[in-house]
């Protein structure tokens, strides 16, 4: 299989001499390193092209499963970052028309796959996680893509005469006489909702590939030609499974999802280096661990726990007990406060664009840990998406439940009314509610929804509110708002915000913290609900299969309930957030003033000065808790004085 690893290139007509173009390409590979340990690989294909590749060897770590590689036609020139989890099916397929191979990597499937059947067709039959570069040496043009969910990253830059793609910006950033100027609107957003929202990056003039699209490259004499288009489509994908719905009972689709994840699983577990699973006593995890147990066969699944309890994450004791169910060869790693006080600094060279998910640092820590000892780790990300898995979706089906018939007016009535009421005097009612009693921080959640109550124009753009929207003074152009997709039909409020969550959240938010702490440690995370056919399948259900009795994610929790212990499978969602507020106030204190002592967004303008203060003063006199948004300001701070802006 290929390796999750780092890719870079140039093409156009404006390269100057080949040596020079090849010179900037290494340098540009160079960077990436920590996603490719065990090699580099850099070819001019054509005058006007050249590709690189770094490799974190999986399967086939021998020199045929070397990139860039070259079709046995002489074709087609690939450099891939990913894993095709069913080349062997393809393999297969192009065995029977005829095709042979000297290796047994799924890079060498992939570009025997568009020799024969061209990148469209390819792309459309592949079931994994990539970011590929394909030059066609007869027609002179280069075609790069990016997987369905965008697992795998891909950023690229554009101007006459020359386009550069890279894995991550770092690379792009070797580019000479190129002026990277950092993008208000997109620091506005950044403000906002903790990420830049694709296709935008902190960089004006630098821009992220879309999940599921492609550009196609055509080089000519006087210069190229760049057509961006979609290969795969949420929205088509979402109105295919809506209308393809027919009933069926909660055993049934029991039934059904526990053979499809075991599936996804199977396909994800062909490895030659270690591989096993992270296992957080979570109801995602712990099924992915099951399914990976029963695959397989007699040998015990390795799954790897971090416990954190001084930094306000502790599962272990639900990790045991699911691992000594199932019989894994189990591992437990104690980290501390210290342990991730002196992983502060690196945040802004890990994550090379700015990026304020306060769980970014016990992601980060746990995938440091497991890469001793494992190469390959099978992860959970996809199944609060697809499932209705956020408290906000259980919240979302309950109020439009209850408010469906009401006039839009009297919606905003009561969620004003709403928002005037504390969060503590929820907390304390919850205890009466059977429907928020399972949710931590009801008050807190209640108060998001009835934001997006308050604010929702009936366009679907339900995430801003639920976000939360923090005062920010924005320069031109208006600021970026993440993808809220427009399928043409009639969804509820929880299928909003999936869609919502799917489109924007998962890729540029959870999918982007996941591979730049895992490439960070050169680990592999796969995760078996992301397969294309979980998610068709998850919208073929209707709402009242995944939430059910004020409880959301009900299916996957009706899988795990004959998989893991009972009480793993009733748990209610727990976050992965250290204890910044306390951390800001007491350990971090200086850290944090030193930063905000004469912040660089506040001279340019991006934020009120008045608002870091004011928040600041309140956070440190217990007034309000703004953990979340001073830490995107201090995350924003950081990585501008690490990168010299």
């Amino acid at each position: 299989m290929a390796r999750v690893c780092g890719i870079a290139g140039i093409v156009g007509t404006g390269l100057g001499s080949t040596e020079r173009a090849t010179a900037l390409v290494e340098s540009m590979v160079g960077t990436l390193t920590h996603r490719g340990p065990d090699g580099s690989g850099v070819v001019a294909v054509s005058p006007n092209c050249v590709l690189g590749h770094r490799r974190l060897a999986v399967i086939d770590r021998s020199d045929a499963g070397h990139q860039p590689m070259v079709s046995r036609s002489g074709r087609w020139i690939v450099t891939f970052n990913g894993e095709i989890y069913n080349h062997r099916q393809i393999r297969t397929d192009l065995s029977a028309e005829g095709a042979h191979f000297r290796g047994h990597s799924d890079t060498e499937t992939l570009v025997e796959a568009i020799d024969a059947w061209g990148v469209d067709a390819t792309l459309q039959r592949t079931n994994g996680m990539l970011a590929l570069a394909a030059f066609d040496a007869v027609d002179d043009r280069l075609v790069i893509a990016r997987d369905r969910f965008g697992e795998k990253p891909l950023y690229w830059w554009h101007r006459e005469g020359r386009l550069a793609f890279a894995s991550e910006l770092r690379a792009l950033r070797q580019l000479p006489d190129v002026d990277f100027e950092l993008d208000d609107a997109s620091v506005t957003a950044l403000l906002r909702w903790s990420f830049v929202p694709h296709p935008h990056t902190i960089y004006r003039d630098v821009l992220q590939l879309a999940p599921g699209s492609l550009l196609d490259i055509a080089v000519h004499a006087d210069g190229h030609e760049v057509t961006e288009r979609r290969w795969w489509s949420l929205e088509d994908t979402v109105v295919g499974a809506v209308g393809d719905r027919t009933d069926t009972t909660p055993t049934r689709a029991a039934d059904e999802l526990e053979a499809l994840l075991a599936d996804a699983v199977a396909l994800r577990m062909e490895s030659d280096v270690p591989l096993g699973a992270f296992l957080s006593g979570g109801i995602d995890s712990s099924v992915v661990a099951a399914l990976a147990q029963r695959a397989s066969g007699h040998r015990s699944l390795v799954t790897f726990t971090v416990s954190m309890p001084d930094i306000g994450f502790d599962e272990s004791d639900h990790a045991r007990a699911v691992a000594t169910h199932l019989d894994t060869d189990h591992h437990q790693l104690h980290l501390s406060a210290s342990d991730a006080f002196e992983r502060i600094p690196q945040l802004p060279h890990v994550w090379d664009e700015p990026f304020g998910d306060p769980s970014m640092l016990p992601n980060l820590l746990l995938c440091s840990a497991a890469s001793d000892g494992l190469t390959v780790c099978l992860g959970g990300d996809g199944g609060d998406e697809f499932f209705a898995g956020y408290n906000r979706h259980v919240l979302g089906s309950a109020v439009e439940r209850r408010t469906a018939r009401l006039p839009e007016f009297a919606r905003r009535g009561l969620a004003r009314l709403a928002l005037s009421v504390p969060p503590t005097v929820v907390d304390g009612a919850a205890r009466f509610v059977p429907g928020l009693r399972r949710i931590p921080n009801p008050g807190d959640k209640a108060q998001k929804f009835a934001a997006l109550m308050a604010a929702d124009r009936g366009d679907g753009s339900t995430w801003e509110a639920l976000a939360g929207v923090w005062p920010v003074d924005a320069l031109t152009p208006t600021p970026h708002r993440p993808f809220s997709p427009d399928p043409g039909i009639e969804l509820d409020a929880v299928e909003r915000m999936m869609l919502a969550d799917t489109s924007s959240v998962l890729c540029d938010q959870m999918l982007v913290k996941t591979d730049r702490a895992s490439m960070a440690a050169s680990l592999e995370v796969r995760a078996p609900f992301l397969d294309h056919r979980v998610l068709e399948w998850a919208w073929r259900q209707p709402t009242s299969v995944k939430v059910a009795g004020g409880v959301g994610k009900q299916v996957p929790r009706d899988v795990a309930e004959r998989l893991v212990p009972a009480s793993i499978a009733t748990r209610p969602k727990m976050g992965f957030d250290p204890p910044l507020g306390a951390w800001l106030r007491t350990d971090l204190r200086t850290w944090a003033e030193d930063l905000l002592a004469k912040p660089t967004c506040v001279e340019r303008g991006w934020i009120s000065g008045d608002v870091v203060a004011t928040a600041w003063s309140d956070h440190l006199r217990g007034r309000r808790n703004r953990d979340d948004r001073l830490w995107s300001v201090l995350m924003l701070e950081s990585w501008l004085a690490a990168h010299g802006h």
